[in-house]
């Protein structure tokens, strides 16, 4: 039998309306104060770099990568945008991709949106976020440092965000399976999923770093030395 698993998007009708209704409210709450809190993050210099990334993330989600026979996921974004434009701002960009996929492109399904904002802007991001600034010790030491802690929270987001996924399961799952088979399924593959999604956060993030490590979110305030000789060498020029 031939499966085909894409990292988180539920489908219409995997949880029963009053399930999706719940988290259709847990996601607007969360966007309406993401939205409050993203204008202070928001400048000349970052506004560029959130359009940009949300348009990254957007065309690096419609390719999948084979993770097992049958099974293959992609880029959910969370840590991503975290540690190059910040939590607000991030969970913004990865819910506009998440609206623009569901309605032009039926990737995800519309009465699910709401749980898929949930998982993957929401908590994904705010996973992320939380992970790579316990980590900023590591993070501003060096280019590596930073490439490991991007790795690491792209991994551990991957894998919270579908433990999201298998709690609304639980709570009014509609889809047919226990929920012991859904947390295994969508932990075990999530795991594998995780490692790719740190792959391709810490490559995106490892290249930002290297041409303007002053525009990674997550550098902001530390005083590193590549984050000042890159403002330097930009009045120089």
């Amino acid at each position: 039998m031939h499966t085909h698993a894409v990292a988180m998007h539920m489908s219409d009708g995997l949880v029963n309306g009053p399930t999706a209704l719940l988290f259709a409210v847990v996601a607007g709450v969360a966007l309406a104060v993401a939205l409050v809190r993203a204008r202070a993050d928001l400048d000349d210099r970052t506004a560029p770099m959130a359009g940009l990334v949300t348009a990254f993330v957007f065309a690096v989600q419609m390719i999948n990568f084979p993770i097992l026979p049958g099974a293959s996921g992609h880029l959910l974004g969370g840590a991503l945008v975290a540690i190059l434009v910040g939590p607000w701002v991030g969970i913004v960009s990865i819910s506009i991709v998440l609206v623009v996929q569901a309605l032009l492109f039926a990737d995800g399904g519309i009465t699910a949106l709401g749980l898929n904002i949930t998982n993957m802007a929401v908590i994904g991001v705010l996973v992320g976020w939380l992970v790579a600034r316990s980590l900023r010790r590591l993070a501003v030491r060096s280019k590596g440092g930073l490439v490991a802690v991007a790795f690491v929270s792209a991994l551990v987001n991957t894998v919270i965000a579908a433990m999201g996924f298998v709690l609304e399961y639980a709570i009014g799952g509609a889809g047919g399976a226990t929920t012991g088979t859904v947390f295994a399924l969508m932990g075990g593959l999530h795991v594998l999923i995780g490692i790719g999604e740190g792959v391709i956060t810490a490559a995106t993030v490892g290249a930002v770093a290297a041409a303007r490590p002053d525009l990674v979110y997550l550098l902001r305030g530390t005083g590193t030395p590549l984050a000042r000789r890159s403002a330097t060498e930009g009045i120089v020029r």
